[in-house]
């Protein structure tokens, strides 16, 4: 497919209140299971703190993203790949001098992703947990942002927080919710029911429900094996709901006003917002 006849690039954000609640693992199994029904997937490491994809899936990264903004080498220079065909950007050590980046550094960073759009189809941002400026940053430059929850009261106070400061600072209105790490389908969606009310009541926002998975003891054994869960365990319990959430990503239909274009998610990332259009609501 030339890039003439392609649609745009999804980007998705991955993000939570709090850590602890499997989000890494989301990406991942995520990633893959879009990788089997044929998409091009790119899996971008943009947590600050706990860089985990490369541990996940026992890779090492030789160079990460500081080394593209510093022009000791190109964007596709640091791409490792994955299982399955996935793609990795080996981006935490990177993201910290966003802030700090010159004019030529910003274009320089700009292309390089404008260059990725023909080789992916959709781009999986992996953030940092919590309310940090880059989750923020990185949520607000995505088309669709996914909040993964679990049964914990914390975990669902902090992703009202989030939710709140990404609908009053960014307005974004639409997030899609994972729940994860639950035992029954029934305490899946007594969780999102809680977190839904709660967000709806107090904010001018919609909620939907993406997706329910399981508790799976394979899914922890993949993670001390260091082996990714989707390929390792495919009879699990849990690759159903993997299976449904990105059947339900693949067929989601996009806003032809929706922001497209890595170009755009890059300069969101780099903080140019002055000079783009404001974000459309998806």
């Amino acid at each position: 497919m030339t890039l003439k006849n392609k649609q745009s690039t999804r980007v998705l954000a991955v993000t939570s209140g709090k850590g602890g609640v499997g989000k890494t693992n989301i990406s991942i199994n995520l990633a893959l299971a879009l990788a089997e029904r044929d998409k091009s997937v790119t899996l971008m490491d943009a947590d600050l703190g706990l860089a985990n994809i490369d541990v996940l899936l026992n890779l090492k990264p030789l160079r990460n993203l500081s080394h593209v903004i510093e022009g000791e080498c190109e964007l596709k220079d640091i791409i490792i790949e994955g299982p399955d065909n996935i793609r990795i950007i080996p981006a935490s050590s990177g993201i910290k001098m966003m802030s700090q980046l010159t004019s030529a550094q910003n274009a320089g960073l700009v292309h390089a992703f404008d260059e990725l759009e023909e080789s992916t189809d959709i781009l999986i941002v992996d953030t940092s947990a919590g309310l940090s400026d880059s989750v923020i940053r990185f949520c607000s430059a995505a088309q669709e942002v996914f909040i993964v929850v679990c049964n914990d009261p914390a975990s669902i106070a902090d992703s009202y927080a989030l939710i709140k400061t990404l609908h009053r600072d960014h307005k974004i209105q639409r997030f899609q919710v994972v729940v994860n790490k639950v035992k029954t389908e029934a305490e899946g969606c007594e969780l999102f029911e809680r977190l839904r009310s709660v967000s709806e009541q107090f904010l001018d926002v919609v909620l939907k429900l993406k997706v329910i998975i399981p508790q799976d003891e394979n899914i922890l054994r993949a993670v001390r094996q260091r082996r990714p869960f989707y390929t390792s365990y495919p009879d699990s319990k849990a690759i159903k709901s993997f299976k449904k959430f990105a059947a339900e990503v693949d067929n989601t239909n996009r806003s032809a006003s929706a922001n497209g274009r890595l170009t755009f998610f890059a300069k969101q990332m780099i903080g140019l917002q002055d000079s783009l259009p404001s974000r459309a609501i998806i």
